[in-house]
């Protein structure tokens, strides 16, 4: 099985380098505004795409991934709601398991119906430990996915999680607070996370500041999400200067 992407991925961390991931979530943006933001990443020193959310009311999908593919050199990676939102155009694919809840749809069963076209497209898939994280507020990806998240106050809990995933044969965890979270992933839950598992660390949901993302680094995330601030009249500033924090870490 080809590992291009994850290869990447990880030989960045192993040279002492963190990394910046943005979601694009097809809903928000039209195909346009989507390459439009791809070629800005890519100037800002992003170092990937995600595209994805969970739940899609537009039927562009396979459209927004190609646009964004062809706007820019960075590698563009799928992060799926369900088995629906595959594109032959995307590099790769986070193979999420939701092992922080109990619903079996989101522990096996979209993977089942995804796999044999992910073989077909061709796309790489990195198998991911997704792992929702009480926030102050319920996330789509809760709701939709009827599961608890971890409680933000027992990080002890969210160690025991991440190490059966690393023990099953996940290639990264993804602790995620959700989008628009009232608060981000505890740095206290990071820092015990990222000192017991020896895979890489992706930290998502409520992080809209450099000093957030620096918070989040000092604690030992290796890669920092972030999606909705896009959204907002300032995210392309809000995004390079969460890019250079990164960079500069």
């Amino acid at each position: 099985m080809e590992t291009r992407i994850f290869d990447a991925v990880t030989r960045r961390l192993r040279e002492g380098k963190r990394a910046y991931w943005v979601l694009l979530d097809p809903d928000d943006f039209s195909v346009d505004q989507a390459a439009q933001i791809a070629l800005e990443s890519q100037r800002c020193g992003v170092h990937a795409l995600l595209i994805g959310g969970s739940l899609l009311h537009s039927n562009h999908f396979d459209e927004f991934v190609a646009a964004v593919k062809k706007s820019t050199e960075l590698p563009v990676l799928l992060f799926p709601g369900d088995s629906t939102q595959l594109s032959t155009h995307a590099d790769a694919l986070l193979y999420l398991s939701l092992v922080s809840g109990r619903n079996p749809s989101n522990l096996i069963g979209e993977h089942v119906k995804a796999a044999p076209l992910i073989k077909d497209l061709g796309i790489e898939p990195i198998p991911t430990a997704y792992m929702l994280v009480e926030s102050g507020a319920v996330s789509s990806v809760e709701f939709m996915s009827n599961t608890r998240p971890l409680p933000r106050t027992k990080p002890a809990i969210a160690v025991a999680h991440a190490l059966a995933a690393q023990y099953m044969g996940m290639k990264l965890i993804y602790l995620e607070a959700g989008s628009g979270a009232k608060q981000s992933v505890p740095p206290e839950m990071i820092q015990m996370v990222k000192s017991q598992v020896a895979v890489p660390v992706i930290v998502g949901g409520g992080i809209r500041d450099s000093a957030t993302v620096v918070e989040k680094l000092e604690a030992g995330a290796d890669i920092i999400v972030t999606g909705n601030m896009l959204r907002h009249e300032n995210g392309i500033s809000l995004m390079k200067e969460i890019a250079a924090a990164v960079n500069r870490f």
